[in-house]
């Protein structure tokens, strides 16, 4: 029997991508195009450059994955692309292109969620993966813990009442004079700094499921203000530990009052080295069984959008080609 083949488009934010899949879990070809040389000027995402970035783009990344993949449009199956949440015009941009290599070709469309994709990623670095699952999805613009009682069956369990986690690390970043994306800059300076040069808060640390990085955020540049001459590394790598204390300890705790034993962690800031040596740490320890994607997997990319396009298509069938873009979409 031949493979179900899906071409995935992500677009929900500033990386253009697409990815073709078979069956949702062996990658033929995974294509990102980085935007953030663009919006490094401008210290954050800017949504009319990415828009106009992804318009763009967006044909010849396309036509790239299904190179490298070995296949042509002939080839696919279906075709999915994010539809939420993201940024309104970004999001258009990859469901238009989707929409219209559905009626082109006449191929069925999936929409699917972002962070259901986040969910599946752990699945194509894991192929035997299966629910029931806990995961953490950590990005620029989200914190969420979510219980994956099976597929398309899930529990939100913890999320941000302010900022997300990665969106701390880019203003943290930009107050301390680093180069954006700022997650990535603090974790390569805070290799040389010391995590307990300052004992910065762990907002909402044993209070529920839910995170707070807003007044962690503030404490770092109240800290700097009173104390300008500490060492940018200390303050670097101080901050980072503050944050992976908060969501390793909230994950485990998830899974503790779950009863589930696996762990899984996807979003761009799933990709940072102190995190994933807290986690790996856990499944040594034997506490969990702790399974992270690689870094190429945690970032935005649409390998992880076209393995639950295969899902969703066999499980609710295509998606009328009339259902609109949901920036603010939730999960459940």
């Amino acid at each position: 029997m031949s493979p179900m083949r899906v071409l995935g488009i992500e677009t929900s934010c500033d990386e253009t991508a697409a990815a073709v899949v078979d069956d949702g879990r062996l990658v033929r070809s995974s294509v990102v195009a980085s935007q953030s040389d663009l919006h490094a000027r401008y210290g954050g995402v800017v949504p009319e450059v990415a828009s106009r970035a992804h318009v763009e783009l967006i044909c010849d990344v396309i036509e790239q994955a299904l190179v490298e993949a070995g296949s042509s449009l002939d080839e696919l199956d279906a075709v999915a692309a994010v539809r939420g949440p993201g940024l309104a015009g970004a999001l258009l941009v990859g469901v238009s292109a989707a929409k219209a290599i559905s009626l082109v070709r006449r191929l069925p469309y999936v929409a699917v969620h972002h962070h259901e994709a986040h969910l599946y990623a752990a699945m194509i670095e894991d192929p035997q993966l299966e629910p029931p699952l806990v995961t953490l999805v950590v990005s620029g613009g989200h914190t969420l813990l979510i219980a994956m009682e099976d597929h398309g069956r899930y529990r939100v369990l913890g999320e941000t009442v302010d900022d997300a986690a990665g969106e701390a690390f880019d203003k943290v970043a930009r107050f301390l004079g680093l180069e954006y994306p700022g997650g990535p800059a603090i974790d390569r300076l805070a290799r040389e700094g010391d995590p307990e040069a300052v004992r910065f808060p762990r907002p909402m640390h044993a209070d529920g499921l839910d995170f707070s990085f807003s007044g962690l955020k503030t404490a770092v540049v109240q800290y700097v203000r009173k104390h300008p001459d500490t060492d940018v590394a200390d303050i670097a790598a101080s901050f980072q530990a503050a944050i992976v204390d908060v969501l390793v300890d909230k994950l485990l705790a998830a899974a503790r009052e779950t009863g589930i034993n696996t762990v899984v962690a996807g979003g761009g800031v799933a990709a940072n080295s102190a995190l994933r040596e807290r986690l790996l740490d856990v499944a040594v320890a034997g506490e969990l069984r702790v399974v992270l994607p690689s870094v190429a997997l945690c970032t935005d990319n649409a390998a992880m959008v076209a393995a639950v396009g295969a899902y969703r298509l066999a499980a609710d069938g295509p998606t009328p080609l009339e259902a609109p873009v949901v920036p603010n979409l939730r999960l459940v």
